[in-house]
């Protein structure tokens, strides 16, 4: 069986990928860890810029690619040569290797018309190793993954809180809604996912969730205030109406106790008696904040938004070196 060789620039670092392998689960394999986040070629998150080689996609071109030159999707392409790719890798995430395991449901119950919180209990004496922002998956018995967030902190680890919003037609949401019972066991795999704090950094922090893009962002901004992190951040949710604002008090909550700290939510078809933002939730920040290009950003929502955010603000400056997203499509569940 042929083998190819990846090198990733500019740290040089070099990984095998079998024939038929695609890039980022030989790199995973290899604990080589570079962003991706729904590894269904939806959310363009793993996008990397191939130097040189040659690759092909055996499904088809993914939709989550971009026109920009020499843009490849890692979690998609097949090598057919050796390549060398530029990249960033990250050296945190890549402590952490995912585990297969069982869990029972503790609890649910719905925060919203359309939003189920579900807390998951792992076997007695065990705890989920993972960082804020990343995610689990749920293993099927057809053999089929259904991808979720992770909504609490990494020190607030008694359980594992997701937040599952309906999906018309999805069988597992509808499963979950209808029939979900307290203590039925699950197999999950986690964690997963390259969206998490560059704690590092010392620029201002933006926090956009997009409907129950706040699961993630909710435990991200647990950590940063557990941790002690002072810098500036600010959370803009965008969701359709008031009642989409499914823990409306929670971020009200986080800017009474921390003063870096300061919340905006958006309705882009507001209720009749709202008096605050409407609109678009990029457009808002733009509204706000003059001097983007100086923010780390942290993103997530539906590809749509992640992906007209993304856009808006690299046209007002702000590098995508500091853009960090996890645009979810669960709508559209890969197999294995």
């Amino acid at each position: 069986m042929d083998k190819f060789q990846v090198t990733v620039q500019p740290q040089g670092r070099t990984f095998e990928v079998s024939e038929g392998e695609t890039i980022l689960d030989a790199a995973l394999r290899q604990n080589v860890i570079l962003p991706y986040g729904c590894r269904s070629g939806n959310c363009g998150t793993c996008q990397v810029k191939l130097q040189s080689g040659d690759f092909h996609y055996p499904h088809g071109d993914p939709p989550g690619l971009t026109d920009e030159k020499d843009a490849m999707l890692i979690c998609q392409a097949v090598p057919t040569a050796d390549l060398v790719i530029q990249a960033r890798l990250l050296e945190r995430a890549a402590e952490i290797e995912p585990r297969i395991m069982p869990c029972k449901v503790h609890s649910h119950e719905p925060l919203a018309h359309d939003v189920m919180r579900v807390m998951l209990k792992l076997p007695e004496s065990q705890r989920l190793q993972f960082l804020a922002g990343q995610y689990l998956e749920f293993l099927l018995e057809n053999g089929k993954r259904r991808a979720f967030s992770i909504a609490n902190a990494p020190h607030d680890d008694a359980f594992i809180e997701l937040h599952i919003r309906h999906v018309e037609g999805g069988t597992f949401t509808e499963f979950v809604f209808d029939s979900l019972k307290d203590r039925t066991v699950l197999r999950i795999e986690a964690p997963l996912g390259t969206f998490t704090l560059r704690e590092e950094s010392d620029r201002p922090m933006l926090f956009i969730a997009g409907g129950t893009g706040f699961a993630p962002i909710k435990g991200m901004l647990e950590h940063a205030f557990f941790s002690g992190i002072k810098r500036p951040m600010t959370l803009y949710w965008g969701v359709r109406s008031r009642r989409d604002l499914y823990l409306p008090d929670l971020p009200e909550e986080w800017m009474a106790e921390n003063d870096n700290f300061s919340f905006i939510p958006v309705l882009s078809e507001p209720d009749a008696d709202w008096s605050g933002r409407t609109g678009f939730v990029h457009d808002a920040v733009l509204q706000d904040i003059g001097n983007i290009p100086e923010y780390d950003v942290y993103m997530a929502g539906p590809p749509i938004m992640v992906t007209s955010a993304s856009e808006a603000f690299e046209e007002n400056g702000l590098s995508r070196d500091y853009m960090y997203s996890d645009a979810f499509e669960y709508a559209a569940p890969r197999g294995k």
